[in-house]
């Protein structure tokens, strides 16, 4: 009888035991019929609108598609710091399976608030997450959340401005103090400079109120302007390309639709393909393949070179037939946005 009990004791342990392997194997997802997920936007503009819809193609390329088998709660904070953080509480505290945090003070808020629920965060268009402890030093997660990242081609840029611009000396740039991403940016572009022999004049701001006076300061001291990805930035570019243009002071952008705005080129990120690649790795922990907190985080190995032919007409600027021909696109007139 005891040979008996023991020998249906391992027989039971083993089954047990193979069924967990499998779970594991599987993972907790792997199985869902539809999946939820929440989609947190810092800012209403074309590069992070690019990086959401890019983010559900992504999705569906991988055969999770809205309407079929997911459902999504978006939710744009508008470039407030404080409905950030509520929208991401909000998220965190729901039935997600997964939260998409677009842009850098939104992926660090819904990180943070997502920690104690254990909810994978997938980030996009965070330009150093590194910087924004989001991962380590080797760049790998420092929990459950990973991405992608938008670093911007920061020597390809001013070596191109030296082309277009062989006459200038002192680049503008605005940025906001309270962004890792742009902090980050700055720091790089003052290192790289003077190799191309430019000077960086600085403004930093903290909130869009003081958009008009560091963009007054800048036009007075610089040759030209360029853009980084910063958010509050860039969703005041319209009102910045006006002042620049009556200066008669190029702005450089820092992706496509920047330039299709009125920005005169770019060595930038096609947002769309950002969101892309986020989408498919945000399929992978949603299957249960892996998690997020087993995936560094990507970025875009290419920058392509952007211009606006029309801008470059109004200027009197002449850009070459050879970095003409580089161009991913061109274009012939500004599309108000």
């Amino acid at each position: 009888m005891k040979k008996k009990t023991v020998a249906t004791f391992l027989v039971v342990a083993a089954l047990v035991g193979s069924m967990v392997g499998c779970a594991k194997t599987e993972g907790k997802d792997a199985n869902k019929e539809s999946y939820t997920i929440g989609i947190a936007q810092f800012a209403e503009h074309a590069s992070l609108d690019n990086c959401r819809e890019g983010f559900i193609e992504g999705l569906k390329s991988e055969g999770i598609e809205e309407g079929k088998n997911l459902k999504i709660e978006y939710k744009n904070a508008a470039a407030d710091a404080a409905t950030n953080a509520q929208i991401s509480d909000s998220l965190a505290s729901g039935k997600n399976d997964l939260i998409c945090a677009i842009a850098t003070p939104t992926a660090q808020s819904t990180f943070n608030a997502a920690i104690d629920s254990d909810t994978p965060v997938i980030y996009t268009a965070v330009t150093d997450p590194i910087a924004a402890e989001l991962a380590d030093k080797e760049g790998n997660p420092v929990g459950e959340v990973t991405g992608t990242s938008d670093k911007l081609p920061i020597e390809a840029q001013l070596k191109m401005i030296r082309e277009i611009m062989p006459e200038a000396k002192k680049i503008g740039i605005m940025y906001t103090t309270s962004e890792a991403n742009s902090v980050s940016a700055i720091k790089e572009y003052k290192k790289l400079a003077p190799k191309y022999d430019f000077e960086i004049k600085e403004a930093g701001i903290t909130n869009t109120s003081e958009i008009p006076m560091a963009l007054q300061t800048l036009l007075e001291s610089s040759d030209c302007l360029t853009n980084l990805t910063d958010n509050t930035v860039v969703s005041s570019l319209p009102t910045i390309l006006d002042k620049a243009n009556e200066k008669k002071i190029p702005v450089f952008g820092s992706e496509v639709e920047q330039i299709k705005m009125g920005c005169l080129a770019a060595e930038g990120i096609d947002y769309i393909a950002l969101g892309k690649q986020t989408g498919q790795m945000a399929a992978k922990v949603l299957k249960g393949e892996t998690k997020a907190s087993e995936m560094p985080y990507e970025t875009i190995t290419e920058p392509g070179f952007y211009v606006n032919l029309k801008v470059a007409e109004d200027f009197g600027i002449t850009i070459s037939d050879e970095l003409k021909n580089t161009a991913v696109e061109s274009f012939t007139e500004v599309t108000a946005n």
